[in-house]
């Protein structure tokens, strides 16, 4: 159910999404979109429980989040890695501008670090958040998905020099929805603190990949801000 609801709030902010652009609106890239998330929720799940994959004893999900980043790889690949972001090579013209953000981003986080400190760590906890958040979740929202949805919306603005439009846009309301919609007691649940701290910062994350070009800064930043309280 909380599957229904995340692809139900991405499928309707879709339709706006059309309205807006008069019907401008490539449809096949956008179900394309829409059954990608489908997938890539069934492995993070490991099929919703039911895929008996275990690495190692572990709190955390490393196997389905393996999993799911195997998916988006393998479909960058058919649609062109780098236009997925998968390049270390960073657009020279953009790169002034998003290294000024990602020590603003840097500070911000180094600063909440500090102020709310962390209760400590262990070696598979510190090497989950430095490693697979960063990697998964910006190969398939800023990498594979953002690009489906590009191509199905367009970039119709620049904003401080980054083509944007309706993709970043949704592609970081679904991120933000895949960490603050839940269902439970057969009701959804929202926690509209969790959909700010996370679609926020999706989009400035968005902004990074289209000023650059790459996924790096994206992936550094996301791994940075999950495992400096880890650190400090």
């Amino acid at each position: 159910m909380a599957l229904v609801g995340w692809l139900g709030a991405t499928a309707v902010l879709g339709l706006i999404a059309a309205v807006a652009l008069r019907g401008k609106v490539k449809w096949g890239w956008f179900l394309s979109a829409l059954a990608l998330m489908s997938a890539y929720d069934a492995l993070l799940t490991r099929g919703y429980g039911h895929i008996p994959i275990h690495f190692w004893p572990s709190d955390w999900n490393w196997e389905g989040k393996v999993m799911a980043l195997i998916l988006s790889l393998v479909v960058a690949v058919a649609l062109g890695a780098r236009r997925c972001g998968l390049t270390l090579k960073q657009d020279r013209k953009g790169l002034k501008g998003a290294l000024i953000l990602s020590g603003a981003l840097i500070a911000l986080f180094l600063g909440l670090a500090l102020y709310f400190p962390g209760q400590g760590t262990d070696a598979d906890t510190l090497a989950f958040q430095l490693t697979m958040p960063g990697l998964d979740e910006e190969v398939f929202y800023r990498g594979v998905l953002l690009l489906m949805l590009n191509e199905a919306f367009a970039r119709p603005m620049r904003i401080l020099g980054a083509p944007m439009g309706w993709g970043a846009l949704i592609s970081s309301v679904a991120f933000g929805l895949a960490h603050a919609l839940g269902y439970s007691d057969g009701a959804f649940t929202f926690d509209a603190m969790t959909m700010a701290l996370t679609g926020g910062p999706a989009l400035l994350l968005v902004w990074l990949r289209e000023k650059t070009g790459s996924l790096l800064l994206p992936v550094v930043m996301h791994n940075f801000a999950n495992a400096i309280s880890l650190l400090v």
